[in-house]
């Protein structure tokens, strides 16, 4: 058994490309591995700036010899068939042939032993298919060749059993050297396997451990930090960017000039975190800190002094860009840009977006009417603003900051403070992590802006398909789900997107009835992923759903939750299996008789006793289930449904539903009929598994 190490040197590759292609390059080799017969023990994939490493251990130093039986033609079969066969398998007479008996007679077979290759010469094949297929989200051509590559291929170091593997790719051919450190030792030096690279590179300044230099990064910052009383806020993605920036990680600390701190924090930390990749501190109350952590790639002789002095002058120039916004957004008011809005399209068939805030004023005053929770003229006032920062500068520079410097603005004029956080959370949630507004003007500004968006589109029949969602529309439905379900909002989805469609005026040319349908669709396939990403069975789901005629999100939720509950219950369970033992009887027999049996039957003909009594119950069952379900008591309903079990038990032990009388057998097949329709009002039971 031997190791294989395996480097590939270029240019510095894109962060956010590093742990997908280390993945990838991982796969693609075991992969190959597996194809070529040879197994392996530990396979590890590293990523860093400048390389991707692999090392490989307990690879055999030969494929294993394989023998290939192949059956031919029988003995006495014609000479053109023999001759096939020993043509096709290398066989140069009959004699090299095997003669096996077999029940139909005997048979000619060849018996071809193959020796494996040498893992050199097939690690060759298999290193470099890998390269080829490695899937790049962007990549480049360089110099005279054609081979794309993610950035300049500068070196491939491959060794196999301490051994050259003579692999080549982009014109590049392998040895045993790889680089360390770009400045810090940019000498070049030979390797003899993984602990020496690994050891070699440390000491030339480079850690290939991408989780390492993570560690590294982020205990180094919290130390600088807590020494200097302060905390770093978690950012995982910032630190998984600038993970992938440093091969020799040093954490610095550097300070915001006063000048800048009137700038509101979040400002400061969108122009640290975007352009320079600092990561901003609090202190120990939680406040913003005029202290941010960078991370150099290099240690100098004055421990960094000079690096921060550089990045300190940077950041001032990149911050009284800010400042210079600031300052001037706030010389108008929030309410004088509004008009500004026609200037900008929001979509080429859906106008501009000062029509969507005229739309949107409309629609999320009459989410306030039909909620009842909300001020009327506070989200009329919301809906005016919330779009209007995006004529500032500072939004133009820092899109990310929309909505929440419209609060900052709206807070100078003196706008309420509902206004100016409906402003700020009227594009909440943005994601499934993402904070949901709770606040009722929020809510309704929130709610009509995405539902506004949705009908829009739907509406000029730009709906996602496959993978493909350039509006994020599937986004904006979980987050419509998710103002409804996390606020308990009773809301008839079908009227408020009709609603919406009105607002559009003549814009919209589809037939609006279409466009409620396919939408409350839309809303339910979110709604089953939604449920299924919390633990909520995907049957209990979809019976629920087949029931149909819900738009209510909270009372399906109450349903589902009920089903859920009364499902785990015995009762549950035992009246779960009779159903499906009387569905597929009454499946089965109208099959047999091609006829429908709809559960209408006269009581008087079934057979007294059992089947009479089952009829009784059921009589007053329904009624309980319809009392139940009028109150939106489903739990009541599910318990109502449960004292079905003992007479269907007793049904099913004691009567003969297939009665040599087709009077009686069809007053039974009706009455379980009946009773699957009678649970169906609850939810569709034939969509649960068990």
């Amino acid at each position: 058994m031997a190791e294989l190490l395996l480097e590939l040197l270029s240019e510095e590759i894109p962060a956010r490309m590093q742990s997908r292609a280390a993945g990838d390059l991982k796969r693609l080799l075991a992969d190959g591995f597996k194809a070529a017969g040879l197994s392996y023990g530990r396979l590890d994939a590293f990523a860093g700036p400048r390389r991707l490493t692999v090392v490989v251990d307990d690879l055999p130093t030969a494929q294993p010899d394989v023998t290939d039986e192949r059956k031919g033609p029988g003995v006495g079969a014609p000479e053109k068939a023999i001759e096939g066969f020993l043509k096709a398998n290398g066989l140069a007479s009959v004699d090299e042939a095997e003669v096996r008996e077999l029940p139909k007679g005997q048979f000619y077979f060849a018996v071809i032993e193959r020796k494996g290759r040498p893992a050199a010469d097939v690690l060759k094949d298999v290193i470099e298919a890998a390269f080829a297929a490695l899937p790049w989200p962007k990549s480049m051509r360089w110099g005279s060749g054609d081979t794309r590559w993610v950035r300049p291929l500068h070196g491939i170091l491959c060794l196999f059993d301490g051994a050259v593997v003579p692999v080549s790719y982009a014109g590049v051919s392998a040895g045993n050297e790889t680089l360390g450190h770009r400045f810090l030792a940019p000498a070049g030096f030979a390797v003899s396997g993984f602990d020496d690279y690994a050891q070699k590179l440390e000491a030339a300044k480079v850690v290939i451990d991408q989780d390492r230099r993570r560690a590294l990064i982020a205990d180094g910052i919290a130390a600088l930090a807590q020494a200097e009383g302060l905390s770093i806020p978690d950012d995982s993605g910032l630190l998984d960017e600038v993970t992938g920036l440093v091969e020799w990680p040093v954490p610095l600390l550097g300070t915001i000039d006063d000048a800048f701190m009137d700038v509101p924090p979040e400002v400061l930390t969108s122009a640290m975190r975007k352009h320079q990749k600092y990561f901003a501190l609090e202190t120990g109350t939680g406040a913003f800190s005029n202290r941010y952590a960078l991370v150099a790639n290099i240690e100098t002789p004055d421990g960094g002094k000079a690096i921060v002095a550089g990045n300190e002058r940077v950041l001032r120039a990149r911050l009284s860009d800010a400042k210079f916004f600031w300052d001037q957004d706030r010389q108008e008011k929030l309410a004088s840009r509004v008009d500004k809005l026609s200037e900008r399209v929001f979509q080429a068939d859906l106008g501009t977006v000062r029509d969507k805030v005229e739309r949107l004023e409309a629609l999320s005053a009459s989410l306030a009417e039909k909620l009842g929770n909300a001020d009327g003229a506070d989200v009329r006032r919301a809906a005016h603003l919330s779009k209007a920062d995006l004529s500032t500068g500072m939004v133009a520079e820092f899109p990310d900051l929309q909505g929440l410097m419209g609060r900052y603005y709206a807070e100078q004029d003196k706008e309420s403070g509902a206004v100016c956080d409906a402003i700020a959370e009227h594009y909440s949630p943005l994601g499934p992590s993402d904070d949901c507004p709770s606040a009722p003007v929020s809510v309704c500004v929130a709610l009509g802006d995405k539902i506004d968006t949705l009908v829009g589109f739907f509406g000029i029949d730009q709906k996602p398909t496959g993978s493909k969602d350039p509006y994020a529309l599937r986004r904006a439905a979980l987050g419509v789900i998710r103002l409804i379900l996390e606020n308990n909002l009773r809301l008839p989805l079908a009227d408020v997107l009709a609603t919406a469609f009105s607002g559009y005026g003549t814009v919209l040319k589809a037939d609006k009835d279409t466009v409620v349908s396919d939408l409350l669709t839309f809303f339910a396939d979110r709604l089953k992923v939604y449920l299924k990403d919390r633990g909520v069975r995907h049957d209990l789901i979809a019976a629920v759903f087949a029931v149909g005629g819900e738009d209510d999100l909270v009372r399906l939720m109450a349903r589902v939750d009920a089903l859920a509950k009364f499902l785990g219950s015995d009762d549950g369970s035992n009246l779960l299996t009779a159903y499906k033992r009387a569905a597929n009887i009454v499946r089965i027999e109208e099959k047999k008789e091609k006829a429908s049996f709809t559960g209408e039957f006269d009581a008087a003909v079934l057979e007294k006793g059992d089947a009479q009594s089952l009829a009784s119950s059921l009589g007053g069952i329904e009624a309980d289930v319809k009392a139940a379900l009028s109150e939106e008591d489903f739990s009541g309903a599910m318990s109502a449904l449960a004292a079905l079990r003992q007479p269907l038990d007793v049904f099913f032990d004691k009567v003969t539903v297939n009665a040599d009388d087709a009077k009686v057998r069809s007053a039974n097949l009706n009455l379980l009929a009946r009773i699957g329709q009678s649970m169906d009002q609850v939810a569709d039971f034939s969509n649960i598994e068990g």
